[in-house]
């Protein structure tokens, strides 16, 4: 889990991570990146190459396969290292602490936003890593139809497809619903901002009629934008005394779905059901989805327009899916290249390190640890939070070197 990943982040140079994305894009074509592939991209001779792999196999961020040949494949601890690294490069976070959300399909660990000023408040977030694929795929691929009709399809796109969409959804219905602000989102996690409260599921209401009518509202809101949850329920809505917020979006629909009023109804019903139960309110189901879409009908035009360009994001064809992924990739990759350009603009331009890069731009992609981290501004009580800040100093220095 992420524990293993921040033990031997401080111990990570440039080449493990140019390594461990040499392996990430690999699983693109192979199931098993071979040996070769992996050298064409690092450029490192074979024998330092099966140095560095060792070691990460060691440290459980590679897996690797002997038969019919050898191969290797990332983990998802390896796939955590990259987030948190390119997070930390951003200066998306500064510190990382407990384990504060688990589900099948995602954990969620709290972390600190560094304050955009010297003078300004750190802002406590949390991140949310995708695990689509550490269950069965097949019956992950029953229930995440953007994931397409596509057969061999490896859980790193499955995780970081599924971030990628609840990420853009996020920014789509931010503010106008009520949903944790999303700040950042790298391959298969996402960084946001801390839900209010606590989950219904857990909460006793004082007055549930109001959180009932405030929750209502949002799925009105939502549905007027073009939208459904597609998997809402007390387990994903957060109670506070300012209000309700939902959460888990990578399941959303249009209204376009074939299945969209069945969809909806579903959503709804889960939470007249549990109003029911729990407090004994009775609200007609029919009743309430016909109110739920009148007050959307009085915006149709609008939705209609909008929502023609987000229906493409509500189920994604064989085809739209290969090209959705490879310019996650390339995305990834130049922002690593204009990234390293700026540092060493800024910080070496009277020095020459020509000797030591690669000839070919896209190997400078993954020259990581090169972002100043103001580490030891404040004295975090968690360990994991000092560990944290301490390996991406260390690391940071040892590239200086």
């Amino acid at each position: 889990m992420i524990d293993e990943a921040l033990r031997v982040f401080k111990d990570l140079d440039s080449k493990d991570f140019r390594i461990l994305t040499g392996i990430e894009t690999g699983m693109k074509h192979f199931e098993w990146v071979p040996m070769e592939e992996l050298n064409k991209y690092t450029r490192l001779p074979f024998e330092k190459l099966e140095y560095k792999l060792k070691k990460l196999v060691k440290n459980k961020l590679v897996v690797r396969n002997t038969q019919p040949y050898e191969g290797f494949q990332i983990y998802f601890e390896g796939y955590d290292v990259l987030a948190l690294n390119a997070f930390v490069k951003r200066k998306s976070i500064s510190a990382i602490g407990d384990e504060v959300g688990v589900g099948k399909e995602s954990v969620i660990y709290e972390a600190i936003l560094p304050p955009e000023l010297a003078i300004g408040e750190p802002v406590p977030v949390v991140i949310k890593f995708h695990r689509e694929g550490r269950t069965s795929f097949k019956q992950i691929k029953r229930v995440r139809e953007h994931l397409g009709e596509r057969e061999h399809f490896s859980w790193i796109y499955a995780a970081r497809l599924a971030a990628q969409r609840e990420y853009d959804i996020m920014t789509t219905l931010y503010p106008e619903v009520s949903i944790p602000k999303p700040f950042d989102h790298n391959r298969h996690a996402i960084v946001m901002e801390l839900a209010k409260g606590s989950l219904l599921s857990k909460t006793k209401l004082i007055d549930p009629e109001w959180y009932l009518d405030e929750i209502l509202k949002q799925v009105k809101i939502t549905y007027s934008l073009g939208v459904i949850h597609a998997d809402l329920s007390e387990y994903n809505i957060f109670v506070s005394e300012d209000g309700v917020q939902l959460i888990d979006w990578p399941q959303y629909i249009t209204p376009e779905h074939p299945h969209a009023d069945e969809i909806l109804e579903r959503d709804v019903s889960n939470v007249l059901t549990h109003f029911f139960r729990k407090y004994g309110i009775k609200r007609e189901l029919d009743e309430t989805i016909r109110e739920i879409k009148r007050q959307a009908g009085k915006n149709a035009e609008d939705i209609k327009e909008g929502t023609e360009s987000r229906a493409n994001r509500g189920t994604v064809e064989e085809g739209e899916l290969d090209e959705a992924l490879e310019e996650g990739f390339e995305e990834d990759i130049e922002e690593d290249i204009f990234q390293e350009e700026d540092f060493e603009a800024e910080k070496f331009e009277a020095e020459n390190f020509e000797a030591e890069k690669f000839e070919a731009e896209k190997f400078e992609a993954e020259k990581f640890g090169t972002e100043e981290i103001e580490a030891g501004k404040t004295e975090a009580e968690d360990r994991k939070v000092q560990d944290f800040k301490k390996a991406a100093s260390e690391k940071e220095t040892s590239d200086k070197e």
